[in-house]
This record gives structure tokens, C-alpha cells and sequence, in this order.
């Protein structure tokens, strides 16, 4: 992402076409229900008007994926990272068991396209917060014509990789896999209801809600010499890993997203090559 553009999106937003993400339908009169115990934010507030951020967890609370709910007429939908579709699918599918509930996955059928910034909501639009600002989604059938936006810029994949990490917004894989617990990327108050009641992982997670204790942190940080994703955290033992890194358009500077043992914040932070990081 180049500086002038850096200052385009900041100023006027952009706009980016996730249509490779996976897609969701659910039907049947025990789909709010079903799909309320399957995810960690409370799906009867999920409505036409806006998305609901939840994530989809295990047994253990760890998170299998994250996920985007509206509701639509006598449907939910929802979308996510399209490397998650085939696991994804088959994790909701298993649980439907005498539900009244049908899966289908429909993500071939619609192109999904998100705007962000200053550009002013059109009324069929999903109001939604993917990349740290607010900003709305449109789902359009696979074979309309795609949308033209005349005074806002059209992201690439790696323009839109930037602006998350300097967003601080994690992502599935980089931030948000498997071995992590939602509180640990700081999903708390946007993908977690902690009075729903009941859905898979909650006792967990409702354990670490009321310890505060958890084993990593999600950090942002900043660094005048290059590190890689993956390198290792040191303190004066090994304490995480860097997990984004992408370079800042204005500063020039490296910056990225890395997950580190809880409570090491406080500590001086460097790769194992020596690379000092500062909290950001």
C-alpha cells in the first residue's frame, strides 16, 4: 500500500470484495435456536439491519472459526474465511441432529462486497465492522454485475492485509486458529455475550471471563528492523510468537500483531535475531 493510498483510505474509506469467503444458509424454525448454542455471541439479536460477530468454538473454547450473522427473512446467513468452508461446514452439520434445522452451503451463489469509511450506508446494505472501522456489507447473487465504487479506491488482497494489521484486527489463521481462545485475540466485547447462556465451549470460556486468567495475549507492536511471522518473542525466555507484519505506508516502519504470554506486556520484548518491539 503506497502512502498516497494510505491517506485515501483514511480519509474516504474503500471498499474490498470478500466473495472468496465461505457462505452459509440456515433454515428451519430451530435455526436461531440451533446456531445460538454453536457460537459465542447470542444469535436472537441477529437481524437484517446489521452483522453479528461471533465465533464458532470447541468442546475446549477454542475457536474452529469466526463468523458473520444476519438474518434474512426466514433465513440466517453467514459468512467466514474461506479456508474454514469444508471444516466449518462439517462442524455445524454434526451437531444438527433432531433439529429443525437445514444447512446449505450457498457460496457460490452470492458475491459478498464491504465498504468502509466515510461512504454513507445505501438502505439494502448490512451495517458491519470487519477492519476497525465501521462500515457495511453487500450481498449481491453471483450473477449480477458487480459493483462500481466511483470515488473510493478497491483494495487487493495485500493492500487490505496492511490496513488490517495496522487496524490491530486479528484473522483467521494468523491471530485466530485453533489453539486460541477468543479473549486471548481481544474479542470479548465484539464476538462474546457472557449471559446468553449455553453453547459449546462456554463453561471454558466463562471460566477465563471470571479468573481473567488466560495463556496469551494478543499485542500490537511497531520496530525500526524487519522481523518475519513466526519468529519467536524472547523476555529472558521464550514468551510468543509474531503472528502479521506488514511495513506502515506513512512511517515506513514495521509493524505487526504477535500473541505473547499473558501479563509480559510490561517486559521488554525482542525476537530471537535481537529486533526490539515496542507496544503500539
Amino acid at each position: 500500500m503506497t502512502p498516497d493510498l494510505f491517506q485515501r483510505v483514511t480519509a474516504h474509506g474503500a471498499a474490498v470484495n470478500l466473495s472468496s469467503r465461505a457462505k452459509f444458509r440456515l433454515t428451519g424454525g430451530d435455526r436461531v435456536r440451533y446456531l445460538n448454542g454453536q457460537v459465542t455471541n447470542d444469535v436472537r439479536r441477529a437481524n437484517a439491519d446489521e452483522t453479528l460477530y461471533a465465533c464458532v468454538t470447541d468442546a475446549k473454547g477454542r475457536i474452529a472459526a469466526d463468523v458473520f450473522v444476519h438474518a434474512h427473512e426466514d433465513t440466517l446467513l453467514l459468512d467466514a474465511e474461506g479456508d474454514v468452508r469444508e471444516t466449518l461446514g462439517m462442524r455445524l452439520e454434526r451437531y444438527i441432529v433432531a433439529d429443525d434445522v437445514e444447512l446449505t452451503d450457498v457460496t457460490e451463489e452470492w458475491q459478498l462486497w464491504h465498504v468502509f469509511g466515510s461512504a454513507e450506508t445505501p438502505a439494502h446494505a448490512l451495517r458491519s465492522n470487519r477492519f476497525g472501522v465501521p462500515g457495511f456489507d453487500l450481498w449481491l447473487p453471483a450473477a449480477a454485475a458487480a459493483p462500481t465504487f466511483d470515488t473510493i479506491d478497491v483494495l487487493t488482497d495485500a493492500e487490505l492485509e496492511t490496513w488490517r494489521i495496522v487496524q490491530k484486527v486479528p484473522r483467521w489463521p494468523n491471530e485466530l486458529n485453533a489453539e486460541m481462545f477468543p479473549p486471548e485475540a481481544g474479542l470479548e466485547s465484539r464476538a462474546m455475550d457472557f449471559t446468553k447462556g449455553c453453547y459449546i465451549g462456554q463453561e471454558v470460556l466463562s471460566r477465563i471471563k471470571t479468573t481473567g486468567k488466560m495463556p496469551r495475549e494478543l499485542i500490537a507492536f511497531d520496530t525500526d528492523s524487519p522481523v518475519n511471522a513466526g519468529d519467536e518473542i524472547l523476555t529472558t525466555k521464550a514468551v510468543g510468537s509474531v503472528t502479521s507484519v506488514t511495513v506502515h505506508p506513512e512511517t515506513g516502519r514495521i509493524v505487526g500483531l504477535a500473541m505473547v504470554r499473558q501479563g509480559m506486556t510490561a517486559e521488554p520484548l525482542s525476537t530471537s535475531a535481537g529486533v526490539l518491539l515496542r507496544p503500539r
